[in-house]
């Protein structure tokens, strides 16, 4: 065999390995939805300072002890424009993956929502049904904690110095407030789904919801200022999540015009 046949076959040997190796993914095997929310606006508003560094009208000893506490309604990153602390979701999911379920309650078997520094933490959350909802205080004060549910019951319960209580919630329809009516500046928000496709953008506003059925789906972002803010609003904007690969919806712009 001459030089130039041995290498044609053996170029035609590894084309077919590899054709053999490298199978297209099964049309049930989950995917990715990924993106970021950015804001659309030439100019970033600045935050509005809550309560200013030893200037706390309660607790003072205590509340903004380490700096302001500054307003987390509306989170912008001025270099990259993200904005963070949104909400992003499916809606019905359609299709289910039990593995996207247990690799969550394994990583989270319980949701936590600290009070420090009379600022609540995270700022907002968004948890599974199933996960125990863990409130507790790391202040040396009394907080107390109160939310009106839609499909849960209300709550106003206080809090004692390095109290905690722990809640099991039902899926909510929207984020659950939360407030502490001692320190009137403080709030943070929890939304309870019964599927376990949901993130919180990070800083500079991108989300990744791993684990997606394939196929078609309604995907929801919610800020708290502007409410939903994808095409669809609550009912969400369609969707095709690849098998086996990431689906990425570019960037989510939220307008100026959509801060209430």
């Amino acid at each position: 065999m001459s030089r130039g046949a041995h290498l044609l076959k053996t170029l035609a040997l590894a084309a077919a390995t590899a054709g053999l190796t490298i199978a297209p993914a099964a049309a049930d095997e989950p995917g990715t939805i990924k993106g970021r929310v950015v804001w659309a606006g030439s100019t970033v508003p600045t935050p509005k300072v809550l309560v200013e560094k030893g200037k706390a009208t309660k607790d003072l000893e205590v509340c903004g002890v380490d700096g302001p506490i500054v307003s987390q309604e509306l989170q912008i990153d001025p270099e990259t424009k993200g904005v963070a602390g949104a909400l992003v979701y499916l809606v019905k999911p359609t299709g289910s993956n039990p593995a996207a379920v247990e690799a969550l309650m394994k990583a989270h078997p319980k949701a936590v929502l600290d009070q420090k520094n009379c600022e609540f933490i995270p700022y907002i959350q968004g948890i599974y049904k199933d996960q125990p909802l863990v409130i507790k205080s790391s202040d040396p004060v009394n907080h107390n904690v109160r939310y009106n549910g839609f499909s849960n019951a209300s709550m106003n319960q206080m809090l004692g110095v390095g109290g905690s209580m722990e809640v099991k919630l039902e899926a909510e329809r929207r984020p659950l407030m939360v407030a502490c009516d001692i320190h009137p500046w403080m709030k943070a928000y929890i939304a309870v789904f019964d599927h376990p496709y949901f993130a919180v953008t990070g800083e500079d506003g991108s989300f990744e919801l791993k684990g997606v059925p394939a196929g078609a789906q309604n995907l929801v972002v919610w800020q708290e200022k502007a409410g939903w803010i994808n095409e669809g609003k609550a009912k969400g904007a369609p969707v095709t999540v690849k098998a086996g690969a990431a689906t990425d919806v570019g960037e989510i712009k939220l307008q100026p015009n959509q801060v209430k």
